[in-house]
């Protein structure tokens, strides 16, 4: 009886570790995930930034051109 009892416990304490490691596991892909994620999003937003910055100085350098287009039509 004790080593049935023994063995019960044996098979209780493998399979509770056995579904911890599984949890962390997936705790630590899911944390990979939102990194990578965040990661992409950070790049995006770089990326954003960049593309606004260009389109603000090509806007700058239109306003520029119009009065010495103007001037040069008179």
């Amino acid at each position: 009886m004790k080593k049935v009892l023994l063995f019960v416990a044996l098979v209780a304490t493998i399979g509770f570790a056995s579904c911890t490691n599984k949890q962390a596991e997936a705790e630590k892909a899911r944390l990979d995930s939102l990194a990578e994620v965040a990661r992409l999003d950070s790049i995006a937003a770089v990326e954003q930034a960049k593309a606004d910055s260009i389109a603000a100085a090509a806007a700058a350098a239109d306003t520029l051109a119009q009065p010495a287009e103007k001037a040069e039509v008179k």
